[in-house]
Parts: structure tokens; C-alpha cells; sequence
């Protein structure tokens, strides 16, 4: 059955993908970016089955502008993909006050943005699919993520509560971490760097911002997989609340689950009974 996929960030990366991927098994798309003539390159110009417009995540009013179009366009709006985010890397103390508002304006309240633009249409519809891409490092701390990782800690925690707001209305959410995949993440449009120094990490700093570079572009993952497999879990009546993409998210998200247990385990004594005295 054709749906409407309204998805963000369509000028790039996995955003293509999925675009590219949804407009080839018939459905019709909205495919948003702050560049719409770069989205429309992408995606290799206009197209019966596709809506190209302008959408800042930062700003509530292109969002209700974006969905204004594509309810006109399509009548409604079926799957949201939340997938537009950057990357601002570093260690705590060397990522500036500035950076970190910046990256939870992006990831976090960005796709919130969106979200409360298409809920009206979902609600009336009573029916719909949010999905929304947060990463491992929304359920695993990493190293020289700080601001990342808090960003996508709190989409996981958006999105687990926003699920519970939304199902008496026909809305599903699935909220997906994916691993290391080729999604253009790395590319300087998309990260940014350390811009404060302090001796102490330099050296640190220094060997990280390497490292991730000369990753860049060398990720096992395949987005065109991953933009496949998420066609499939749209496709679910019932679809999961959580997708954990790839193999070694998968490893990663187990190893850590089983750690969270040891560490339930071992606060047991001392936290299980924490509760007032009855009174005498």
C-alpha cells in the first residue's frame, strides 16, 4: 500500500537513501532540507510521487510550513522520518557552552519541531508513523561524544514518552539506533570540531579528531541497507518501539544491557527498601 513519507534531512546521506528508496517502491514523498535545489539533485529532479521544500529544523515556522505543503500536496502524511543531525565532537570540557545549546537545538529539539507540526495531521487521520533516527550513542555513552551522546539520550527519552502520548490516537513511534553506517555524519557540513583547548586532553583531542576523520566514508555499515530495512519496519502494522541497526550496535546494545543488570544486581541491597518507616 502507497504511503506519504515526510523525511528530513533528504538532501544527504541516509535522508537520500530513504527518499530515493521510498519514491522507487511507489510511495509519494516530502523530502525536506534547508537546500530544497540541492534535495532535488539528489533525489534526480522533479518527480510526480515527489514534494521537495525548505525546512530549518530550528525553526517551528518553515516545519508547519513543510507539512502545510504536504498535506496540500498529498492529503496527508503517513511516516514522518526524523533523520536530519549533526555531530559536534570532543570532550566535555573542550566543547563550549554554545556548542552543546547548538547541538540540542539540532538533535533534540529539532526533530520536536517537526513532530509537532505532523502530529495535528496524524491525529485527525488517527493514524500514522513516527520514526525518528537517534544512533548507539542514544543508549551507549562513547568517548568524545559528549554532546552527542546527551543529545541522542534525550531523543531516546523523548521519543519512549511520546510514544505513550500518542497510541490511543493510531500513532506508532520507532526509535532507531544505528552503528557506524556511511552516512555522511563525518563530512564537515555535518560535524563540527572541538573549539576550545585545554592541556590536559590535547593530546587526546588531537589522536580523536584523526580517528574519526580517517573514518569517514570507511563505516561498515550500508545506508542503502539500512534505508531498505527501514521501508520494511514502516511497512509493520505493529512496528517496534526500538530498531537497533547493524551489527555492531547490536553487540554493543546487548553487552550494555547485560552491564545495566549487573549493576541492578549489585545495587540491591542498599536500594531496594529506601522507603519511609510506617509511623509508629
Amino acid at each position: 500500500m502507497s504511503k506519504v513519507f515526510f523525511i528530513t534531512g533528504a538532501g544527504r546521506g541516509l535522508g537520500v537513501d530513504i527518499a530515493r528508496q521510498a519514491l522507487q517502491a511507489g510511495h509519494q514523498v516530502v523530502a525536506t532540507g534547508r537546500r530544497p535545489e540541492t534535495v532535488l539533485e539528489a533525489l534526480g529532479g522533479e518527480q510526480d510521487n515527489l514534494l521537495v521544500t525548505a525546512l530549518d529544523l530550528t525553526d517551528a515556522d518553515t516545519a508547519e510550513a513543510a507539512v502545510r505543503a504536504a498535506v496540500e500536496r498529498f492529503g496527508r502524511i503517513d511516516v514522518l522520518v526524523n533523520n536530519a543531525a549533526n555531530f559536534f565532537a570532543g570532550y566535555f570540557e573542550v566543547v563550549s557552552p554554545q556548542q552543546m545549546r547548538e547541538q540540542i537545538e539540532t538533535n533534540v529539539f529539532g526533530p520536536m519541531n517537526v513532530t509537532r507540526a505532523v502530529l495535528p495531521v496524524m491525529r485527525e487521520q488517527r493514524a500514522g508513523h513516527i520514526m525518528t533516527i537517534s544512533s548507539l550513542a542514544g543508549l551507549v555513552g562513547q568517548e568524545f561524544c559528549a554532546a552527542y551522546t546527551t543529545s541522542k539520550f534525550a531523543v531516546e527519552g523523548w521519543m519512549e514518552a511520546l510514544r505513550l502520548d500518542v497510541s490511543p490516537f493510531g500513532i506508532r513511534t520507532t526509535t532507531v539506533e544505528p552503528g557506524f553506517f556511511r552516512t555522511e555524519l563525518l563530512v564537515d557540513a555535518s560535524t563540527t570540531w572541538p573549539e576550545r583547548t585545554v592541556a590536559d586532553y590535547a593530546e587526546n583531542t588531537a589522536a580523536q579528531i584523526e580517528g574519526w576523520k580517517a573514518m569517514n566514508g570507511r563505516q561498515a555499515g550500508d545506508p542503502a541497507k539500512l534505508a531498505a530495512a527501514l521501508l520494511k519496519v514502516a511497512e509493520q502494522d505493529e512496528p517496534p518501539m526500538r530498531f537497533v541497526a547493524g551489527a555492531d550496535a547490536i553487540t554493543a546494545v546487548e553487552a550494555h544491557a547485560k552491564e545495566l543488570l549487573a549493576q541492578v544486581e549489585a545495587s540491591r541491597e542498599l536500594g531496594w527498601d529506601l522507603a519511609l518507616n510506617d509511623a509508629a
